[in-house]
C-alpha cells in the first residue's frame, strides 16, 4: 500500500496535480481523517485544511511549510520529495531566503530602558538631607554636656564571628534562564540568534515543562502559543497571539 501511495504522488505531481490535492488523496486513500493526521503530527486541523487547499499563510513562513508537509507526507504514507520540489518550484529553493528573516521575531520584546533620576527627585533627595543635618545639629545642640557613656558590653562566645559569616555571597549569574510549561501540545524551536543554529526543536506534551539555561541571545518559536507558560529570567511572557510566534531574549548583562 506504502509503495502504490509513493509511485501515485509521483503521478501526481508530473500530471500536475497540487500539492495540497495529493495530500489529500493520499490522506483518503490511507482512510485518515484530518482528526487523525492532527494528533499523529502536532499540527492544528486548521492548517492541514488550508495546506489541502494549497494555502501555506498559516504555515509562519516557508522554512515551516515545507516541515508540515514532510510530517503529514510520513502520516499519509506519501513521497514527501516530489511534494517539496515541487513547493521550491512555486516558492523559490530555501537557499532564496536569509536564516535573519526565518528567524526575525514576528513581534519583539521590549527591553525597558533604565532612566537616570529626574531634576525633581534630585532636588527632593538635597531638602531632605538638608533637613536631616538641621535636625541633627539642632538635637546636639540642646542635648550638650556631657555625652552619655556608652554602656559596656563583654564580649561573649555567642558574639564571635563564625567562619561561615566570612564567606562572600554568591555571585550573580548572567545567564539567560528560559522555562516553558505547556498546558497543552506545544511544538517548540529553539535557536541562536547569532548563527542560526538549532538548539531544540521537538513537541512538548501537555502538564510537562521545560528549561534552558544559555549564555547568548536566542529566538523561541512557538506553534501553539496559547498553550504555554513562558517564563524568561522569572518573568512570565506574554503568549495570547493565535498563530505560531517568534519571540527574541538576550541575557542581562552581569
Amino acid at each position: 500500500m506504502v509503495s502504490f501511495l509513493l509511485v501515485a504522488t509521483h503521478e501526481h505531481v508530473e500530471a500536475g496535480v497540487s500539492i495540497g490535492d495529493t495530500l489529500a488523496d493520499a490522506r483518503r486513500q490511507a482512510g485518515l481523517t484530518v482528526a487523525q493526521v492532527s494528533r499523529e503530527t502536532r499540527i492544528r486541523e486548521s492548517i492541514i485544511r488550508d495546506i489541502e487547499q494549497d494555502d501555506f499563510s498559516a504555515c509562519g513562513g516557508d522554512f515551516y511549510a515545507r516541515g508540515h508537509i514532510r510530517s503529514i507526507a510520513g502520516v499519509v504514507g506519501t513521497d514527501p520529495v516530489p511534494l517539496i520540489s515541487a513547493y521550491d518550484a512555486e516558492h523559490g529553493p530555501p537557499g532564496a531566503i536569509r536564516a535573519a528573516d526565518v528567524f526575525e521575531p514576528s513581534r519583539p520584546v521590549k527591553i525597558r530602558e533604565r532612566r537616570s533620576p529626574s531634576l525633581s527627585m534630585i532636588v527632593a533627595l538635597v531638602l531632605l538631607a538638608i533637613i536631616g543635618f538641621g535636625a541633627y545639629r539642632l538635637v546636639s545642640h540642646h542635648g550638650g554636656g556631657k555625652p552619655a557613656a556608652a554602656p559596656s558590653r563583654r564580649p561573649t562566645a555567642s558574639a564571635r564571628p563564625s567562619a561561615h559569616s566570612s564567606a562572600s555571597p554568591t555571585p550573580r549569574s548572567s545567564d539567560l534562564v528560559i522555562q516553558l510549561t505547556a498546558n497543552e501540545d506545544c511544538w517548540v524551536l529553539l535557536t541562536s540568534s547569532s548563527s542560526g543554529s538549532q538548539i531544540y526543536m521537538g513537541v512538548i506534551p501537555a502538564g510537562s515543562s521545560r528549561t534552558w539555561t544559555e549564555k547568548e541571545a536566542v529566538n523561541v518559536r512557538l506553534g501553539n502559543p496559547p498553550g504555554v507558560v513562558l517564563t524568561v529570567d522569572g518573568k512570565r511572557q506574554s503568549t495570547n497571539v493565535n498563530n505560531p510566534e517568534t519571540l527574541s531574549f538576550s541575557p542581562q548583562s552581569g
